[in-house]
C-alpha cells in the first residue's frame, strides 16, 4: 500500500496546450552557457533567406542540461538501433552567421 502511494506522489501530471502540439521545426542549435545556466536556442534557417530566426529559447541548469545530453545520447542509440545509422554530412553546413552585433574595436 505504501509503495502505491509513493509511486502516485512521484507522478507528474504534463499538460501539453494544443498551440504547442504540433513543435516547431529548427534546423540549428546555438548553445551558450554561463556558470548558472545553459542557454539552447533552436533556430529555422531557410535557404536564399539573409535572415534567421529564434524560434524557440530554453534555459536550463547545469545539472539539468547533464541529463538532458545523456537522455538525447540513449534516444539517438535506440532510434540508430531500430532505424539504422544516421548518416552524418563529412563537413558541417556552412550557414552565414550574422548576429547584428557591432564589430569590436581596439
Amino acid at each position: 500500500m505504501a509503495d502505491n502511494k509513493q509511486k502516485q506522489s512521484n507522478q507528474i501530471n504534463i499538460e501539453l496546450p494544443e498551440d504547442l502540439a504540433e513543435g516547431v521545426f529548427a534546423n540549428l542549435a546555438m548553445i551558450g552557457h554561463t556558470n548558472e545556466e545553459f542557454v539552447v536556442d533552436f533556430i529555422r534557417i531557410m535557404p536564399n533567406m539573409p535572415k534567421a530566426k529564434v524560434k524557440s529559447r530554453i534555459v536550463i541548469t547545469p545539472q539539468h542540461a547533464k541529463r538532458f545530453m545523456r537522455a538525447m545520447i540513449e534516444n539517438v542509440q535506440r532510434y540508430e538501433a531500430q532505424h539504422g545509422p544516421i548518416k552524418e554530412n563529412k563537413t558541417p553546413p556552412n550557414f552565414p552567421m550574422n548576429f547584428n552585433t557591432p564589430k569590436a574595436q581596439a
